[in-house]
């Protein structure tokens, strides 16, 4: 049974392996594969950030964090960023973790999340997202440098909570 809740500092022991897992490929991430601990803990627990791992039996095997998109005059709009256990692709638990943002976002408050850089060819996140409401908004050519297809474009996706 899949669990979502608030993460906390000692979860970050998974959280790194996980991380290190996801990017380590470096296909779907801006980050590099050397990318340090320290970084890492600041990018799920750094001020202004809000985590959340997905976990079935015990073991966490998502994670996703949630902060304003901008400061200020665009704090309305959430910024939000998902990784999954590539073990456990194709079990929903991307789509449960969206669900999840979605209403964590609205009972934040934010009116929209925009997602500022999603990897052309990560054709399963497209779709999720595409199915969960958002739309491309914009592309960003040749912006991402995937390890094994050079430069390739990203998106920008958007949508409202209502």
């Amino acid at each position: 049974m899949l669990q979502i809740r608030k993460a906390i500092e000692t979860d970050f022991d998974a959280i790194w392996t996980l991380f290190k897992t996801v990017i380590e490929p470096e296909d779907t991430y801006v980050f590099a594969a050397d990318t340090s601990r320290e970084d890492a803990f600041s990018y799920w627990f750094g001020a202004g950030v809000t985590s959340y791992v997905a976990e079935d039996q015990g073991q966490i095997v998502g994670m996703y964090k949630i902060v304003a998109n901008q400061r200020d005059r665009g704090s309305h709009v959430a910024n939000a960023s998902f990784m999954v256990d590539p073990s456990c692709h194709g079990r929903g638990i991307g789509r449960a973790m969206g669900l999840h943002c979605l209403q964590e976002a609205k009972r934040l408050g934010y009116l929209a999340i925009q997602f500022n850089f999603v990897v052309s060819t990560n054709q399963a996140a497209i779709a999720l997202w595409e199915k969960l409401g958002f739309s491309i908004v914009g592309t960003l050519p040749k912006a991402f440098h995937h390890k094994t297809l050079g430069y390739v474009d990203a998106y920008v996706m958007y949508r409202f909570l209502d």
